[in-house]
């Protein structure tokens, strides 16, 4: 590898000649290709993000210009705090959805920002403390079946917001005709393209459905009529958090589910770069804790490190930090523009039932990949009780109201994850028995 003088005073060496990877290497997080190349890579990683992080603020009824704007103001903040030693975007979490929709007080986004912003806190205070006491007590606390059992049910939770909005009836059922063209296009486009495209399903297939409510007269006038007198230029939509006990106890589960994503997200990196990056674990949840704050504390939607920009890597070898800074410019930019924020207004109701059901379902089978992976034994009646009763929680959405708190499915089937897990092995442990000597009984089908 050779480094030109110019790239001796910045963040990045140049790798090799600046225009190629050779086979079997990679572009390191503190490398980079000539800035062209660069700026081209920063490019595919705002598209890769984009139909994820635009979906969510649609879907909660957050500004969505001002959720690209945090996005991209998060992930620089994200890549200081790492030290550019952790290549990352960034995006809105599918997992504060219900959580966000649950803690909207008639309408009003405000309780549902505090929310966000408590949970980013308490992620940051958890980046703290893996920082200087290590993460594996996370492993301990969240082994496998319950980090799987957790995204499952987060996922099933959703089912309802696909089909009709969650009661509002602006979900599939309400353009039932635009919703499956639309999932139909999202089902041909992963298999019919490849590569780089093939990730960007979602996105096509959204394209493709707002094309035909255009052509059927099925817009939405009002947000047609946003559009039109948007402007190019200015800043996005600012919302202040409002604080309720009620908001927090919604929204606080997720926390779970982000320590789950930044650990995977940072060993999925090592992994492919063949470095050992376990020292920045602290980091990246004090990253992604900081960048949910600032989030939430603007109106936009709590933040977690994308799959999708794995994806990028894997597809183009370079890990370069440097194309993450050109992303995140990009995405901040584009939020100071009203007129594109009012362009993703006028995606109708059925595109995001069409969308939300593959979206929801893959967080769902995400769960189950995550048992898969890792081996989970279900021989184990305490791993299978933990997974069982905690996806028919969150799926079914129990619900507990004590006076002026409410919990939802959520955060019921998180509570149960964790309660029924670790105490049937400290009962187990306790009477001196081994949970496979006596197997959950199997109900016949």
């Amino acid at each position: 590898m050779t480094q030109s003088p110019t790239s001796r005073r910045s963040p990045w060496a140049v790798h090799g000649d600046g225009r190629s990877v050779t086979p079997g290497d990679v572009v390191h997080p503190g490398e980079r290709l000539s800035w062209p190349r660069t700026v081209g890579v920063g490019v595919q990683h705002v598209v890769a993000m984009f139909g994820a992080t635009f979906t969510v603020p649609l879907i909660t009824g957050f500004p969505p210009a001002t959720t690209l704007f945090f996005s991209g103001i998060g992930t620089l903040l994200f890549l200081l705090i790492t030290g550019n030693r952790l290549p990352s975007y960034l995006g809105s979490s599918f997992a504060f959805i219900a959580p966000v929709l649950a803690a909207k007080a008639g309408g009003d986004i405000g309780p549902a920002l505090g929310g966000i912003v408590v949970a980013g806190v308490a992620l940051a205070l958890v980046g703290v403390v893996v920082q200087l006491a290590g993460a594996r007590w996370i492993d301990a606390l969240m082994p496998p079946v319950v980090t799987g059992a957790i995204v499952a049910l987060i996922g099933l939770n959703l089912a309802p917001v696909a089909w009709d909005g969650g009661g509002s009836g602006t979900g599939v059922k309400a353009q039932p005709l635009i919703a499956v063209v639309t999932l139909a296009a999202i089902l041909l486009a992963t298999v019919a393209f490849r590569g780089f495209l093939a990730r960007l399903s979602i996105l096509l297939g959204v394209v493709v459905g707002w094309a035909l409510a255009a052509v059927l007269g099925d817009l939405d006038p009002k947000a047609v009529d946003g559009l039109r007198d948007a402007a190019w230029v200015g800043l996005p939509q600012f919302h202040a958090p409002s604080f309720s006990l009620r908001a927090v106890v919604l929204v606080i589960p997720v926390i779970l589910v982000l320590v789950a994503e930044n650990a995977g997200h940072v060993k999925a990196v090592a992994a492919m770069t063949g470095r050992n990056l376990d020292r920045d674990m602290g980091r990246a949840f004090l990253g992604d804790g900081l960048a949910t704050v600032l989030a939430g504390s603007g109106g936009g939607s709590g933040t977690t490190t994308y799959a999708e920009n794995i994806g990028v890597m894997a597809a183009t070898r370079v890990y370069s930090t440097a194309a993450y800074w050109v992303a995140g410019v990009a995405a901040a930019l584009l939020g100071l523009s009203p007129k594109f924020g009012a362009l993703i207004l006028t995606v109708p109701a059925g595109v995001l039932g069409g969308a939300t059901t593959a979206l929801y379902g893959l967080i769902a089978i995400l769960g189950a990949r995550i048992w898969i992976e890792n081996r989970v034994d279900f021989h184990d009646p305490v791993n299978l009780m933990t997974a069982a009763v905690a996806v028919i929680i969150g799926a079914a959405n129990y619900t507990l109201i004590a006076g002026d708190l409410s919990f939802n499915g959520i955060a019921l089937g998180t509570a149960a994850a964790l309660i029924i897990y670790h105490g049937m092995r400290v009962i187990a442990h306790l009477r001196g028995t081994t949970p496979t000597s006596r197997p959950a009984p199997e109900p016949e089908l």
